[in-house]
């Protein structure tokens, strides 16, 4: 029976190939986004669960308040070096704890090589175990217990050493220090949160030269350090939080303070798997996903699939008159109405599974564009697990149920004796039906272009804001501290040519977070008050505003005219309002502390963004350090000539530090950077909802050819009486493009709703116009014009002696 009803199926689909394989088209393509969708999602769901007992293992967040008003001022990732044993001691329900250090960029030297490393970990010898590090070489219990050793990737080794061994070699840290090779492992996989190139011995920093015993034991303030801990099974982490500020007031303790630690600062502990698309903090290790991009590209996968079973209706019922005398023939002869639905449900399960497999192998085909796209590495293998394999091989036989059950009732509602007599009408509940699918079809169209457009205005709008400083032509770089004492010299040699226009050094540079702040003092009347205001700050030279661009709006700006100028301090006009000062101009000279430093505002500069649209501004503080340190180095070259620029820059870099490698950034670049999630969550926008508006129109073809066609008599009568081809067009095309202008209606504002929610991560942000809603809906009817168009003028065009020749 089941054979018969599928060798039926196949003889009736090729028997109408076209409608065949437009709905083969159109499943096919709503299959292959489905499946490229939950390759993604099963990747981004994926971080951190490969890890041993992932489900009970934490992370160690800390938070800073106001103590006064209770506002954060910081949410951290990682927490002080302390933390770590003290939370071990006082609480023996944790079962692991383990700590690591990211040190930035470093310099490595083998024999005569050098290289750059930029994922490098110190790591306690618990680390390897923790987080089950798959070692090819080495002990992972041993290999990081002795200072100075280190453990190496796959990858790095081989980059180092070649095909020789590794074990046991020697190598150089920064030109500073010496460590022995004691592992090899394999990279960390892509689905988890950090990937340490270099695992250092933690017990390194135990050297006084180094970072030193006491540091790690009692520095509260260098809040660096991600730590780990492993509860029992089934413990309620809630439990532990509880216990968390208590557990501060005995510990975190300063000099002369009379407020708890607990009223300003809070420990939490942030489940593993949860860190990568629900953890946006502070310092993030690296740059996580987001639960809400999984949520959107669930839904449009979805949407996708829906109008292409929407076709898979339209298109049936279309082929239905086509259909219906052998309908009445078969039920003539004795098929009962369950048969009959037996029957087009085989046909729309073939026709589902035929568009499965071809998805499958254009999935497979696909996943590298995507990962191109997308910027993720994501692999077929996703797919490829019994428990992702099963899902996937029966959903066809529930979305051919789902496409087919309509057409199969539909069409196997027919009576006979009307239909054998040429009298077979469809009532006005099936049109109106279908009308609803069509519109369903649109409103996700018209809703996924507005999308399209409004994330590519706010796009725009990033790109053309006013950042309140010049970004163009700034090369960036790390700043060697071996530069410290020669750098007048080094400075001198890079400004000498013409294509270096200027020399800057900072703690940090625009795009990076500002996560650095201090206690203030402000100058009211004869004393220094404390600011309750969070000020931010950044330790920068006296050539960082010229280098930059930025404007002095009141007072002076740093200078080499007055020395060192380490008593010096530049606010912004956001700090400026957040003291309570009324005016830039009576700031400029106000005695000031800052941290350990003192002295007086010299000059107020406008507010920049020295952060990404997604950050308000916040008040900041420049000042020059006392000790001379810096991170960072920015120089404004000419853009005129930048190859020779670089070439300069190079050859002066290696001419005063040959032992380290030439390294460099473009700022624009960075900015770029900040907005790469957004700049392909527009491409994917747009490549999903032209594959929306193609289907959809798909749709509207079928449910456009299944009307004319019960309308093809009237046609006729029509042109017999003197009917223009174009009036006919307009009356046979109103009707469709009056669902398309319903679903512009239904769409619009929630579509307004969606791109208002995703608008608001940016605290800089533009607004959605009239005209993108205008142009969407003027775009879906144009399109519906064209599809209804080839229908209509080849039913207006034909001649009415064939469609009157049976009456």
């Amino acid at each position: 029976m089941i054979y018969n009803y599928l060798k039926i199926a196949f003889r009736s689909l090729l028997k109408y190939r076209f409608i065949f394989f437009t709905n083969l088209f159109g499943l096919t393509v709503g299959f292959t986004c489905c499946l490229l969708i939950f390759v993604y999602i099963l990747h981004e769901l994926s971080f951190d669960q490969q890890h041993p007992q992932a489900d009970r293992t934490y992370r160690v967040t800390r938070l800073f308040r106001n103590a006064e008003t209770g506002a954060t001022n910081l949410n951290l990732a990682s927490v002080a070096p302390p933390f770590a044993p003290l939370l071990a001691n006082d609480f023996k329900q944790i079962e692991q704890i383990t700590r690591v250090l990211p040190t930035g960029s470093v310099t490595m030297r083998y024999e005569d090589k050098l290289f750059t490393e930029r994922n490098v970990y110190f790591a306690d010898e618990q680390f390897p175990s923790f987080f089950t590090v798959n070692m090819v070489a080495g002990d992972r219990t041993t290999g990081l217990k002795e200072p100075f050793t280190v453990m190496l990737s796959e990858d790095v080794a081989r980059k180092y050493f070649g095909a020789a061994d590794p074990m046991n070699k020697m190598v150089r840290f920064n030109n500073e220090q010496t460590f022995k090779v004691t592992g090899v492992y394999k990279e960390f996989p892509s689905n988890t949160h950090l990937h340490p190139s270099l695992l250092v011995s933690f017990n390194t920093l135990r050297d006084t030269l180094i970072y030193g015993e006491r540091n790690l034991a009692t520095n509260w303030g260098n809040n660096s350090f991600y730590t780990y801990m492993r509860l029992p099974a089934n413990y309620d982490a809630a439990k532990l939080e509880a216990q968390f500020p208590a557990f501060l007031d005995r510990h975190v303790t300063e000099e002369g303070a009379t407020i708890k630690a607990s009223k300003w600062t809070q420990l939490s502990l942030q489940k593993l798997s949860d860190i990568h698309l629900h953890s946006h903090l502070d310092s993030e290790i690296e740059e996580n996903g987001d639960i809400r991009r999984v949520y959107i590209f669930s839904a449009i996968g979805l949407f996708i699939l829906l109008i292409a079973c929407i076709n898979y209706m339209n298109l049936a019922t279309a082929r239905s008159v086509l259909r219906a005398r052998e309908i009445g023939i078969r039920k003539v002869v004795g098929a009962e109405r369950r048969e009959l639905v037996f029957q087009f449900l085989s046909e729309s399960t073939l026709i589902t599974w035929i568009a499965m497999i071809l998805a499958f192998t254009l999935t497979w085909q696909l996943i590298p564009l995507l990962n191109k796209v997308s910027g993720q590495t994501l692999s077929i293998q996703a797919l490829l697990r019994w428990e992702i394999l099963l899902p996937i091989i029966a959903a066809p036989f529930l979305v051919g149920l789902l496409a087919g059950i309509y057409p199969a009732l539909f069409m196997s509602s027919f009576r006979p004796v009307k239909v054998l007599k040429g009298f077979m009408k469809t009532g006005g509940a099936n049109i109106s039906f279908r009308q609803v699918l069509v519109t369903t079809q649109f409103a996700v169209s018209i809703m996924l272009i507005i999308a399209t457009a409004v994330v590519y205005r706010q796009l725009k709008f990033i790109q053309e804001k006013s950042l309140g400083f010049d970004r163009e032509h700034i090369v960036t770089m790390n700043y060697d501290g071996a530069l410290t004492e020669r750098y007048n010299a080094f400075r001198t040699e890079l400004m000498a040519n013409t294509n270096v226009k200027n020399v800057a050094r900072s703690s940090r540079i625009p795009t990076g977070r500002l996560l650095d702040a201090q206690g203030a003092s402000l100058e009211r009347g004869d004393s220094l008050t404390p600011v309750s205001a969070d000020i931010k700050y950044v330790e920068a030279d006296q050539d960082f505003i010229s280098t930059y661009g930025v404007k002095t709006v009141a007072g002076r700006s740093f200078s080499r005219d007055y020395g060192l100028d380490t008593a010096s301090f530049m606010v912004n006009e956001a700090a400026v309002k957040a003291m309570g000062l009324v005016s830039n101009e009576a700031a400029v000279g106000k005695n000031f502390r800052y941290g350990g430093q003192r002295g007086k505002i010299i000059g107020i500069i406008n507010d920049f963004h020295f952060e990404s649209l997604h950050q308000r501004i916040i008040p900041l503080v420049l000042l020059i350090p006392q000790d001379g340190r810096f991170n960072r180095m920015s120089i404004k070259v000419a853009g005129a000539n930048m190859p020779a620029a670089i070439a300069h820059i190079e050859n002066t870099w290696k001419k005063f530090l040959p032992e380290t490698p030439f390294n460099y950034t473009f700022l624009d670049e960075r900015f770029s950077d900040l907005y790469r999630a957004e700049q392909r969550q527009g491409t994917l926008f747009t490549i999903f909802s032209c594959i929306a508006i193609v289907i959809a129109c798909l749709g509207l073809f079928g449910l456009s050819a299944f009307a004319i066609n019960q309308r093809i008599k009237e046609i006729g009568i029509r042109k017999v009486i003197g009917a223009s081809v174009s009036s006919i067009v307009t009356l046979l095309s109103k009707d469709f493009l009056k669902l398309v202008i319903v679903a512009t209606v239904i769409a619009f504002p929630v579509a307004w709703y969606a791109m208002n929610s995703w608008l608001a991560d940016f605290a800089y942000r533009s607004t959605i116009p009239w005209w993108i809603f205008a142009g969407a809906g003027i775009i879906a009817v144009l399109i519906a014009l064209v599809t209804i168009s080839y229908q209509a003028i080849k039913a207006a065009t034909a001649n009415p002696v064939k469609s009157l020749r049976s009456e």
